[in-house]
This record gives C-alpha cells, sequence and structure tokens, in this order.
C-alpha cells in the first residue's frame, strides 16, 4: 500500500534562491537519506533516476500551467492577455503540437545554421580580441544567440536588437516580481506578436529557406497550424532559444575561465568542444531545475502523490548524482559524459536542444582558436539564484 508523501519522515532543502553550492550540498546530503526531500512549496527529487522517471510521467504536468494561480496578478490584469505557449502545454494539444514541429528541430536542421554561427561569433571577437580583454557577457555572450534566431525565422539581421529587448522583457516573467514587471512584460509580448503576425503574412505570400515557412508548409493527414499557433511557436523559439543560451555560454566560459588547464585542452584540440558543452552543462547549467505538477493522485515508487503536489526536478543535484557520473565534482572536457539532464526529459524535452548544442559548440571552437590564455579578469558577478534561467551577469576577461 503507498504511503502518502506528507506522512513521510524526509529531510528538508531549499534550493531557490538558494547559492549554487550550497544548493548542491544540500540535495547531496539529503540523497544520502531519501530518494525524495521535503521544501518550502513541495518535495524534491534528489536523484537522476527519479529525475527522469519524473519528468517522462505525463501525468506530472509543468508547473508552467500554474503560474497564474503563484502570481499575484490578478487574470484580467495580465495572464488572460497570454496565449498558451507549447512550454506549458499537456496532453494531445502538446503531442500534436510537437508532432507537427519536430522535424523543423532535428541536428541536420541545426546544422545548415552553423555557417551563420560563425559568422556572428567571428565579427563579436573581431570587435573585442585585440584589445585582449571584455565583459564577455556583455559584448560576447549577450549578442550571439539573436542573430542567428532572427536568420532561422527569416526576419532581417538589423531586428536583432529588437528581438534582444523583447526576450529580455519577457522573460522577466520568472523575477518572481510580476506586479512590477507585468506592464513591460506585457508591452514587449504585444510588440512581438505584431512583428511575428506580420512576418508570417509575408511568408505566406513569398516562402523562404527560414523556420516559418516550414512551418507554414506543414501538414499531416490534413492538419496545418493556424496563425495563432504560429504565432507562439515563433515567440516561443525566440524565448527558448535565447536566454538559455546565451546564459549557458556564459556558464561555460566561467567555468573553463576558472579551469585554464581545461581551457588549454579545448585550445589544442579543438574537436573536444563538442563534448565540452555537455560537461559544461552537466557541471554549471543555466538552467538549475524545473518543477512538475500533480496532475491527479500519482503513486511513484510506493509513495502518493496527491493531486496539486508541487514536484521540484533538481537538474543540477542530477547531474552531480554520484550513482551515474564517476567523480560527479570533477570537471573534465574529456570525459564524453553526454546524459546530463540539463535539456531536461521527457515530453517537454528542449525542442531546440540540437540548435543550442550547435550554437556552442561553434562558439567554443572559434573561441578557443581566438582567445588563447582565457583568464579571469576580476570576480565573476552572478544573477540572483532563482529557480528560472541563471548565469553571469558580468564575466571580466583576459588573454593573451
Amino acid at each position: 500500500m503507498a504511503v502518502a508523501v506528507q506522512d513521510l519522515e524526509l529531510p528538508v532543502i531549499e534550493v531557490v534562491g538558494v547559492e549554487r553550492d550550497q544548493a548542491l550540498a544540500e540535495i547531496a546530503d539529503a540523497r544520502r537519506h531519501h530518494w525524495l526531500a521535503r521544501t518550502p512549496l513541495g518535495y524534491a527529487v534528489t536523484t537522476y533516476e527519479d529525475a527522469v522517471s519524473v519528468l517522462r510521467e505525463r501525468r506530472f504536468h509543468s508547473a508552467l500551467s500554474a503560474l497564474r494561480d503563484m502570481a499575484e496578478v490578478a487574470p484580467d490584469e495580465f495572464f488572460s492577455r497570454r496565449r498558451q505557449s507549447i512550454l506549458s502545454m499537456e496532453g494531445e494539444p502538446h503531442a500534436r503540437l510537437r508532432r507537427l514541429v519536430a522535424p523543423a528541430f532535428t541536428p541536420a536542421a541545426a546544422d545548415r545554421l552553423r555557417p551563420v554561427m560563425r559568422e556572428v561569433m567571428e565579427a563579436l571577437v573581431d570587435a573585442v580580441v585585440d584589445r585582449g580583454r571584455a565583459d564577455l557577457v556583455a559584448e560576447v555572450c549577450e549578442p550571439y544567440p539573436v542573430p542567428v534566431i532572427c536568420e532561422l525565422l527569416g526576419a532581417p539581421k538589423k531586428d536583432a536588437a529588437l528581438f534582444s529587448a523583447w526576450a529580455t522583457d519577457i522573460f522577466r516573467i520568472f523575477n518572481q516580481d510580476l506586479v512590477a514587471d507585468a506592464p513591460r512584460i506585457s508591452r514587449a509580448a504585444f510588440e512581438l506578436d505584431g512583428y511575428v503576425t506580420d512576418l508570417i503574412d509575408r511568408r505566406r505570400r513569398a516562402p523562404a529557406d527560414d523556420l516559418l515557412s516550414a512551418l507554414i508548409a506543414v501538414e499531416e493527414a490534413g492538419d496545418r497550424l493556424s496563425t495563432e499557433e504560429l504565432v507562439m511557436l515563433a515567440e516561443a523559439v525566440l524565448m527558448a532559444g535565447t536566454d538559455t543560451t546565451r546564459n549557458q555560454l556564459a556558464c561555460s566560459l566561467a567555468l573553463l575561465a576558472d579551469h585554464p588547464a581545461q581551457w588549454a585542452r579545448l585550445v589544442e584540440d579543438p574537436g573536444l568542444a563538442r563534448g565540452a558543452v555537455d560537461e559544461t552543462m552537466r557541471y554549471l547549467g543555466a538552467v538549475r531545475g524545473t518543477a512538475r505538477i500533480a496532475s491527479e493522485d500519482i503513486e511513484y515508487r510506493g509513495v502518493l502523490f496527491p493531486a496539486g503536489t508541487l514536484v521540484s526536478v533538481t537538474l543540477a543535484g542530477a547531474n552531480r548524482d554520484p550513482s551515474v557520473f564517476e567523480a560527479p565534482d570533477t570537471f573534465d572536457v574529456a570525459s564524453g559524459r553526454s546524459n546530463q539532464l540539463t535539456f531536461g526529459s521527457g515530453i517537454h524535452h528542449c525542442l531546440g536542444a540540437s540548435l543550442a548544442r550547435a550554437e556552442l559548440q561553434e562558439a567554443l571552437v572559434i573561441l578557443a582558436r581566438r582567445l588563447p590564455g582565457l583568464a579571469l579578469d576580476g570576480p565573476v558577478e552572478w544573477k540572483p539564484p532563482t529557480f528560472g534561467i541563471w548565469g553571469p551577469s558580468k564575466l571580466p576577461a583576459r588573454w593573451g
């Protein structure tokens, strides 16, 4: 007979708003006692195996769907004006969209954009290389992904600054201050809606070799994407493909600059970049965790999770599970550990994982070639340790 989760004697941890090293230590300590831990808002799984199982259990729904209930903003003031995103959809509507759009997000599709990635990164390095030092966040990581997303969607490169500003403002939804941020989020979303709708109209009249044209042409057994769905998908691509990539690149560079021997190996052998991407994401991922809500009473491993129970999946903790990763606290770009969970798992596994991997791989190859001797040029400043996307806010570096 299953035991109700609230009746278990569990270690208590706090991972939201806690510095990374402290959070990892709490998770590691809790893991020695149980595969579950209690948190201020619910529960957290502490092991890699259980993280994967919860993420793959379709009755555990994305907690993004409950953001409205947790926010201190009335629905008619904010959420009623926002369409549902594929990032928070569940069930057949989510499965249908994933099925229709998956062919546009294959590794082969991402590979076609590699020349653009190289062009963008080379130009960014050109602007700083002779100076010998830079804030890599502001001058390299932040501006890197947006021109690639523009190329992917078929938007003019001159509009990259618009896309970057919209992405930054819309991502304020995760700042845990919707009362203050709602007007900026709404304004950015309204402007982005108008821009993407106009772009879709133009692509319907004159298709091109870009993602929007491919999505417009998608058809399966007579099923096609509506304009509303196309707008939502384009915006999801911008959001998911911008902030995650620039923060992960900054995390990776901060880590490599702090491990000069590992950077030297990458400089000597650029072929290590592919594995280095997964190893930096495992060791220092920009997405530290995600959360699920039980959509009904769920029994798992002899434990009953009542409907509405919030279960956190600490991706950073799972990526350090010693039962899966040998010497998990050792950073090694040649380790070949590609089973990191920062992209998630299950039906909400990152749709743009191939694109993000390609962007990070191309960036590391170019940066290793052009910035040998990379080192920190002062303390790294980090963004607040929220549950959302995280990384350095300033990364002073030098090379020579």
